[in-house]
């Protein structure tokens, strides 16, 4: 599916992230560690200053596995290709977490904090520190990017165009009536002292839609305390027959104080393709490093179209069937054609001892959508 609308809010945003990306003196530096003890985490501090500043020569000058990666796979690898999230992204700053020092040898858990279009991103790596006759090098894991064949793909995707009675008129304002969706469940949580609404939502009909989900919260009282949206919590782009997860999040309203919800779900009639089919393999939740239930597996992009930035949505279900959770994550690389890409999805603790089944949506967007 192709979405256009959120790649305005996207731009713009970007824009205002490579303001501060190229003025150095607005990003926020890790401070070099004064004792000769941390050398190791000084050697990694040096190394991200460089990258921040993406000065890709010097931080190249910092590693020592030169003989497994090159200069331009280095700068590919923080500074993104290919119109991916990382290219709108810019390192605000990093925490160390030493794991263990063996002579000329050291192993350290660094957090990289990523100020993005869509949030905060967090990455987090096991770095190999190598003493190297008093200068100690950064063994940095970088995994490379995949070599596509030259191959023929056959097109045979569904594909829906709008065709107005009036050039003058925008999509979505003729005639027809707007498609036909339902909100399938829902399902008011209190989590970390927010209200939080989740569910699923259905396009019943023929017709793709742009869906938003909105929900208004009343108080004991009878009077609304708030009406949220689910933003980027859901796929807006809706195929016939199919669901979305939406979760939409309540800052600072307790549960206490909800009597119940409204829910609201509009839907614009749009144009749309089922192009380009991204299929989701090998997944399954396991521990990450920090012992965060995470949900992981990988996306395959099964045409012959790059997609840019990959949206993955999963839904968590309880023994009953009831959505118990809904969470998302972007993918910091492009999906290539047939080139399979991992991502995952961290499950808050307090939910994922409830977690019996899941569901995985991919959203995606992209540069060149009209």
């Amino acid at each position: 599916m192709k979405i256009g609308m959120p790649i305005i809010i996207f731009a713009v945003t970007a824009l205002l992230i490579a303001v501060a990306m190229f003025n150095p003196g607005s990003a926020t530096v890790q401070s070099a560690a004064p004792n000769p003890s941390d050398a190791p985490e000084r050697a990694i501090n040096n190394f991200l200053i460089h990258v921040q500043q993406r000065h890709w020569n010097q931080a190249y000058s910092e590693l020592a596995n030169t003989d497994d990666v090159s200069e331009n796979l280095l700068a590919k690898n923080f500074g993104g290709s290919h119109g991916s999230l990382r290219v709108f992204s810019s390192l605000q700053n990093w925490d160390f977490q030493p794991l263990h020092r063996n002579g000329n040898e050291a192993q350290v858990r660094v957090t990289l904090h990523w100020s993005t279009p869509v949030g905060v991103v967090n990455d987090v790596h096991d770095v190999k520190v190598q003493d190297d006759s008093g200068n100690w090098k950064v063994s940095w894991p970088i995994a490379p990017f995949p070599e596509i064949a030259t191959q023929v793909l056959p097109v045979n995707y569904l594909r829906w165009d709008l065709v107005s009675a009036s050039s003058d008129k925008e999509w979505g304002q003729g005639n027809l009536d707007s498609p036909h969706v339902r909100i399938v469940s829902m399902n008011a949580i209190e989590y970390e002292g927010n209200v939080t609404v989740m569910g699923e939502v259905l396009n019943e009909d023929t017709v793709p839609a742009f869906v938003n989900v909105a929900a208004t919260l009343v108080g004991n009282n009878g009077q609304d305390l708030d009406e949220e949206s689910s933003f980027d919590k859901m796929a807006h782009v809706l195929l016939p027959k199919q669901v979305s997860p939406y979760r939409i999040d309540f800052p600072g309203i307790a549960l206490s104080r909800v009597k119940s919800v409204r829910m609201n779900a509009k839907a614009t009639l749009v144009p749309a393709s089922a192009d380009p089919v991204i299929g989701v393999m090998d997944q399954k939740i396991q521990s990450d490093p920090q012992g965060h239930a995470v949900l992981v597996g990988k996306l395959l992009n099964q045409t012959g179209e790059i997609v840019n930035i990959p949206h993955v949505i999963a839904s968590f279900y309880d023994s009953n069937g009831r959505v118990v959770w809904v969470s998302d994550g972007y993918v910091n690389r492009v999906l290539f054609p047939q080139a399979p890409q991992s991502f995952s999805i961290e499950i808050p603790r307090s939910i994922a001892g409830k977690v019996q089944s899941y569901h995985v949506v991919v959203n995606q967007y992209s540069l060149n959508a009209s």
